[in-house]
């Protein structure tokens, strides 16, 4: 895993899909995430999942500049703030932080891995009530890219299921959005009144169906663009989004599940017992709380993240087609229960992988 700076050094969108994995963005700073400098500039590491490096590498601007205007100097910690960021699929994300990756800030892609690093007493236990929306600033979904024309006349889920349909997707054990696009394939079925045996069947041959599980979604996403590989990628909609910029010339095109799709609530989190250390607690926690004004909600917009505030969503409904969305608790019963009964070790999805050729690991 690599770290890097993130304000004011401008990169390549296309080389950052080029580098899937856990490739993270251009550095300014020699040694990431480090506390105040003698010279009062302040410095943060912000630990993030995959598809949001671009959706960062702006907001960084955004806070460093917002901070410099006032907030920094009323908070008594210097207006100077650099932000690094790292990358990578959030399990595995996750991970290193509880084995001593000194993120100040976390944001991550689902609620189970931020609550394995509160459980490792690195933030509080109440670290998701702290802030507005159970710690979610933005919310996203799961969507089908498919092949110009749509060649396997893609639709719905069961279409994934269906011999001779390639799937790009990330391996579920080290990407959180690999566990977003697992479950909604899975909550699919229960939400149109069929059984939990009907959804393992649809499931399996999903993964059946999967020649290559990347370990986290940009990755999944140079596999199906730049490789060619699969007919069908899913993913998240603004991963899907960036990668119809990015790869024009490929003629790609979005497919919104027919049914349904599960409604994915990326959380956020100053680490404690890390801010602390280093200093670092007013601008990790305005840092996040950045993420709600209407400045930081509109960049989300614009970076294909759905806005928490109802203004801005209303104001790009047209970049959010409609959609039926189903939430984790409703189907589910919330991360917990649905980590236990699919992702642990031998459960559900481990099942699955056992009964199908093993899919390769790039």
């Amino acid at each position: 895993m690599k770290t890097r700076g993130g304000i004011g050094v401008a990169a390549s969108r296309r080389a950052v899909l080029a580098g899937g994995g856990s490739v993270a963005l251009l550095g300014t700073i020699g040694l990431a995430g480090c506390g105040p400098s003698a010279s009062g500039e302040s410095r943060l590491l912000n630990v993030s999942y995959d598809p949001t490096r671009e959706f960062y590498d702006a907001y960084n601007t955004l806070f460093a500049r917002t901070w410099a205007e006032g907030a920094g100097a009323g908070a008594g910690v210097g207006a100077a703030v650099t932000v690094s960021q790292s990358h990578g699929g959030s399990g595995k994300q996750a991970r290193a932080v509880i084995d001593g990756l000194k993120a100040d800030v976390v944001t991550l892609a689902l609620a189970h891995d931020i609550e394995s690093i509160a459980k490792r007493g690195l933030t509080a236990p109440d670290w998701q009530s702290r802030l507005p929306d159970n710690s979610a600033p933005y919310t996203s979904t799961q969507i089908f890219l498919v092949r110009k024309g749509n060649p396997k006349a893609i639709r719905d889920w069961s279409d994934l299921a269906r011999p001779g349909v390639g799937v790009i997707a990330p391996n579920p054990k080290t990407s959180g959005g690999a566990r977003w696009g697992y479950l909604a394939a899975w909550g699919s079925v229960l939400r149109a009144g069929g059984s939990e045996a009907q959804a393992l069947e649809l499931v399996t041959g999903l993964y059946r169906n999967v020649p290559v599980l990347d370990a986290g979604a940009r990755g999944a996403t140079t596999t199906f663009a730049q490789r060619g590989i699969g007919d069908v990628l899913l993913t998240w909609e603004n991963e899907a989004q960036l990668a119809l910029r990015e790869f024009p010339d490929l003629g790609l095109e979005l497919v919104y599940p027919a049914s349904s799709s599960i409604l994915c609530e990326p959380p956020v989190a100053w680490l404690d017992q890390v801010v602390a250390e280093k200093g670092t607690g007013a601008v990790a926690k305005a840092y996040l709380e950045g993420l709600y004004t209407e400045e930081a909600q509109a960049l989300a917009a614009t970076h294909h993240f759905r806005p928490r505030n109802p203004a801005i969503l209303a104001r790009h409904a047209a970049d959010f087609p409609a959609l039926q969305l189903f939430t984790i608790e409703e189907v589910f019963g919330g991360w917990a229960a649905a980590h236990d009964a699919h992702f642990t070790d031998g459960a559900r999805f481990d099942q699955i992988m056992q009964t199908r050729a093993p899919a390769r690991t790039p």
